[in-house]
């Protein structure tokens, strides 16, 4: 049903799809449905927002490992991380839109902000631990982990933004999508940013 929703969704946009639609895509009948949907379309998106959540929440758990963090480098671990985040929502692109342009309708809501608000401090938490144990051990300055994983999901979260937009004219533009063309590109640039930043030696002096 998800699949399906989904599908439809991405081709007519959320305020343009129907449940017949979604209902006819999965090959299921409207009440059934509302069967496992009870708030219609509202209650789809958020079960579609939901499951990606609840998959970003297992890859931070599955990167940042006792045994990872003790015997890899915590800008390697952490680069990684990056490029599987980004790999996660390519392979979501669709829902990942979704995400984007149903965001600002929905924070307009307070019973929906405060469930957006809920999942996104719920993923700020779980990657704020790697974040907090990493400054413990001395491998990150002392700073807010809670602000740092804020900020780390906010640059990939721009990037694909940025790798996500429609090609348009221009070298320069090109040039700059095609160096940013693949999640490991993508955590390259972004991990340089964030872990090295952006003034030279020389400069630093």
């Amino acid at each position: 049903m998800l699949d399906a929703a989904l599908a439809v969704f991405a081709e007519k946009g959320y305020e343009g799809a129907t449940l017949d639609e979604v209902a006819e895509r999965a090959e299921f009948g409207k009440g059934t449905l509302y069967n496992y949907f009870p708030g219609g379309k509202e209650s789809i998106l958020f079960a579609l927002l939901d499951e990606v959540y609840d998959g970003l929440v297992a890859i931070i758990e599955a990167y940042f490992t006792d045994e990872a963090e003790q015997h890899r480098p915590t800008r390697a671990l952490f680069r990684d991380f990056i490029a599987a985040l980004i790999a996660y929502f390519s392979e979501r692109q669709a829902v990942f839109m979704i995400m984007v342009k149903e965001a600002q309708r929905l924070m307009l809501d307070g019973n929906t902000a405060a469930r957006i608000f809920a999942q996104r401090e719920r993923l700020a938490e779980t990657t704020a631990a790697p974040i907090q144990a990493a400054m413990d051990r001395g491998a990150l300055r002392p700073m807010d982990a809670h602000g740092v994983a804020h900020m780390l999901m906010g640059n990939v979260h721009g990037y694909m933004m940025y790798a996500s937009c429609p090609p348009v004219d221009g070298d320069h533009h090109r040039k700059a999508r095609a160096f940013l063309s693949s999640p490991e590109k993508g955590a390259d640039f972004i991990a340089t940013i964030l872990f090295d930043g952006l003034l030279t030696e020389q400069a630093r002096a």
